[in-house]
């Protein structure tokens, strides 16, 4: 078994002529909470889906929990998985898109329950008294009758994030949970991700929220141009960066 809960090796990603991702090499600890920082085109949300195969990588490789993502190795060579072993295995990587992505034609609840009860099989009374305690967890018990369309944008994204929690992932990615959000709304979903932090979820945040990295981040990593430019504790990336492209960026957000 792999130290790391994720293992990313070698990774590189174009679109047509376009490189996005360069060799990417990046490893979570179980428990870990990784905060990745980029100007926009760097790359961050193609590595992001990288991990869950959402997007496959041209060289390289995924590994979640000592699993290769979207292959399995047989006789010292890789197989290309069918995409409903891949669909497995999202089941074990939780994903929060900015722009929330949940069902509008059902409740809360049911947003919640549907993707354990499809995909994972498990009883539907079961998952529902689950998910009303994760709903809970992010604020919103309350609201689990309640329509997409009833909610402000930051309910909507604590409820994607407890739709993400209802399938006990191994690891969560966050790609910009805030960025879509009104200011005021920025800090009730920054609030339901520091708690999680602090309860010990594996998670890589791709975000520009630098006071959150500050806080709760184990590992910055800064991104530009497909690359990791740098990548250490907080104190060190944001406080003290070695390389002149991580502070002229900084040097703008800060």
């Amino acid at each position: 078994m792999s130290e790391f809960m994720v293992e990313v090796r070698g990774v590189h990603k174009s679109y047509g002529a376009t490189e996005v991702l360069r060799g990417v090499d990046l490893t979570v600890r179980a428990g870990e909470v990784t905060v990745v920082l980029g100007p926009s085109g760097s790359g961050k949300s193609t590595l992001l889906r990288t991990v869950n195969r959402l997007e496959r990588a041209d060289r390289g490789w995924v590994a979640v929990d000592g699993e290769l993502i979207g292959y399995r190795r047989a006789g010292g060579r890789l197989y290309e998985l069918r995409e409903r072993d891949i669909l497995k295995q999202r089941t074990h990587i939780g994903f929060v898109f900015q722009d929330f992505h949940l069902f509008p034609h059902l409740t809360v609840l049911d947003n919640l329950v549907e993707a354990p009860v499809s995909a994972l099989r498990r009883r539907r009374t079961e998952v529902a008294a689950e998910a009303l305690r994760l709903l809970e967890r992010v604020g919103l018990a309350d609201r689990a009758d309640a329509y997409p369309r009833q909610l402000s944008g930051g309910q909507q994204q604590r409820v994607a994030i407890a739709r993400a929690l209802a399938l006990r992932p191994k690891v969560l990615l966050f790609d910009e949970p805030t960025s879509a959000l009104d200011p005021e709304l920025v800090g009730e979903v920054l609030d339901v991700i520091r708690d999680l932090a602090r309860s010990g979820t594996t998670m890589i945040v791709v975000t520009h929220e630098i006071g959150f990295a500050r806080e709760a981040a184990d590992t910055v990593v800064f991104m530009d141009g497909g690359t990791v430019v740098e990548q250490g504790p907080p104190s060190d990336v944001l406080d003290r960066p070695r390389h002149e492209r991580t502070r002229a960026f900084l040097a703008k957000v800060l």
